[in-house]
C-alpha cells in the first residue's frame, strides 16, 4: 500500500491560462463510510461561480468531481448506504478508498495521478487518471478527466450498481459530478442533449454530449472516445443536480484479473446560461482541444 509522504501538500491548484479554475484534493480527510476519495472542488468558472458542491446535506457522500463505484465485487466506493436486493438501501461495513500512490505528472494546468483502490489492506484496482484544462473563449474553459482501472486483485472482479442489485434506473457509478443546487426560489437547472430535455428523457440516454444548465453557469459533458460514448448518462435535477456516466447500467461488468477499463470525459465549464446551440458549438470546440483516442476496455 502507498505510504503518504508528509511533504506534498493535500491539495493542487489547478489551473487554465494562468487563472486558478480548480482545487484538487488528492489526500481527503474524510470517515470510512464516505468511501475516501480523491475529489475536485471548489470547480469555477472563469467569472468566479463555483459548480461543484462538497458533502452536502442532501447526500454527504458527494464529493464535487470523482470517480466513485457503489459495488467492486461488493465493496463500496461510493460512499454511504448501499442497496441491497429486495432490502433497498442499508448501512453496511464494506466501504473501500481510493489513496493517492504517486505523481507522474503533476503541472499547474494538468496531471497524472496513480492511486490504489483497496479495502482493510487488500488491493482491488489500480487506477491511472490524468486530467488537464484548455481555455475555449473569455467565458469558457475545457476540463479533460480520464481514468484507467486496472484489476490488481488476482482474481476476476466485476462492477456494479444499485440498479443491477435491483433498482431499475439506479445505473450510477463512474465519473460523477455533483453540481450546487440553485436558490429555492430558483427552478432546478435545465439538463438537455442535442435531441431531448429534462431529466426523464435523457437519463439512462447516450448523447454524445449532455449539458446541465444552471441560472448563470453551464456544464457541457461529452464522453471523448467511442467507448464512453456508449455508457448511458446517469442524471439528476429535481432531487439534486449531478450527472455522472455509468459503468454498470443494466448488467455488471466484468473485469478479470489483470484487465483493464477506461473512460475519458470532456466537461465544458461556462459563464451563462447557454442554450442548446451555444452548447452544442462549446461541445465541438474543446473536441478540437482533447480530441479522441482510441482505447479498450
Amino acid at each position: 500500500m502507498p505510504v503518504p509522504d508528509a511533504t506534498v501538500p493535500d491539495a493542487t491548484v489547478l489551473r487554465c491560462d494562468g487563472r486558478a479554475v480548480a482545487d484538487y484534493v488528492h489526500r481527503p480527510r474524510l470517515p470510512a463510510t464516505l468511501s475516501p476519495r480523491p475529489y475536485l472542488h471548489p470547480v469555477r468558472t472563469f467569472g468566479g461561480r463555483v459548480v461543484t458542491e462538497l458533502r452536502p446535506a442532501d447526500h454527504a457522500h458527494h464529493l464535487g468531481v470523482s470517480v466513485a463505484v457503489p459495488d467492486v465485487a461488493g465493496v463500496n466506493f461510493w460512499g454511504g448506504r448501499t442497496y441491497v436486493r429486495d432490502r433497498g438501501p442499508v448501512a453496511l461495513d464494506n466501504h473501500g478508498a481510493q489513496e493517492h500512490a504517486g505523481w507522474p505528472r503533476r503541472e499547474p494546468d494538468g496531471c497524472d495521478e496513480e492511486l490504489s483502490w483497496a479495502r482493510e489492506g487488500r488491493e482491488l484496482l489500480r487506477e491511472r487518471r490524468t486530467f488537464g484544462t484548455r481555455a475555449l473563449s473569455a467565458d469558457a474553459w475545457v476540463l479533460h478527466f480520464a481514468s484507467t482501472l486496472t484489476n490488481v486483485s488476482g482474481a476476476d472482479l466485476s462492477i456494479g450498481s444499485p440498479a443491477t442489485n435491483g433498482r431499475p434506473g439506479a445505473g450510477y457509478g463512474g465519473f460523477f459530478w455533483r453540481a450546487p443546487k440553485e436558490d429555492a426560489a430558483d427552478p432546478p437547472p435545465e439538463v438537455f442533449t442535442a435531441t431531448a430535455s429534462g431529466e426523464d428523457a435523457v437519463h439512462g440516454s447516450t448523447a454524445e454530449w449532455l449539458a446541465l444548465a444552471g441560472r448563470d453557469w453551464t456544464l457541457v459533458f461529452a464522453g471523448a472516445d467511442e467507448r464512453t460514448r456508449r455508457d448511458p448518462w446517469f442524471v439528476r435535477t429535481g432531487q439534486y443536480p449531478g450527472v455522472g456516466s455509468s459503468l454498470a447500467w443494466e448488467r455488471r461488468l466484468p473485469l478479470a484479473a489483470g484487465a483493464v477499463v477506461s473512460r475519458r470525459f470532456r466537461t465544458v465549464v461556462a459563464d451563462g446560461r447557454l442554450d442548446r446551440p451555444a452548447a452544442a458549438a462549446l461541445a465541438r470546440a474543446a473536441a478540437t482541444h482533447f480530441p479522441d483516442v482510441r482505447i479498450t476496455g
